[in-house]
């Protein structure tokens, strides 16, 4: 298969995936919630926790962020890189990066977690509902299970989508 199918099927599996987590996020609790917030520009390091929301951040020369929203969020950065991690809702997100890379984390619902790890150069997502379980390890495909969850990886050119 060549780059330009693999290139398509992934524009197809986003754009296809992009309602799903749209009705995720309109569905999500709208309660007020223990919020943190952790962002760690540079060589930076900080946490925060605040009722059943925790957060932490490091960075060594690059750029992490993570925000717990009644979940736990944790980032790690290397120089020239970015990470991200949100979870809200008793949901578990983290991102992991090396240099040159981008990978997301976001974590919506009880039972939601997401692991993404930045390994080679190129951007990655997961996103996971409540119940779903997502994976990306820039070196082989995602996974996907449990409930509604999605993942894009540019490092790979992989991707997954679970519906429950």
């Amino acid at each position: 298969m060549n780059a330009s199918a693999i290139s398509r099927r992934t524009a197809a599996t986003l754009a296809g995936a992009a309602p799903i987590m749209f009705a995720l996020f309109l569905n999500a609790p709208q309660a007020a919630a223990d919020t943190t917030a952790c962002p760690a520009p540079g060589t930076a390091a900080t946490a925060n926790a605040a009722g059943g929301a925790q957060c932490s951040a490091s960075s060594t020369g690059g750029a992490a962020a993570a925000y717990g929203l009644d979940g736990r969020a944790s980032a790690d950065a290397d120089p020239t890189s970015l990470s991200l991690a949100i979870a809200q809702g008793g949901g578990t997100a983290t991102s992991d990066a090396a240099t040159l890379t981008g990978p997301a984390a976001i974590a919506i619902g009880p039972g939601s977690t997401v692991t993404a790890v930045g390994v080679r150069p190129g951007l990655s997502i997961g996103i996971a509902g409540p119940g779903a379980t997502v994976s990306i390890t820039g070196t082989a495909g995602p996974t996907c299970t449990g409930g509604v969850g999605f993942a894009g990886d540019f490092q790979t050119l992989q991707g997954c989508l679970s519906l429950g």
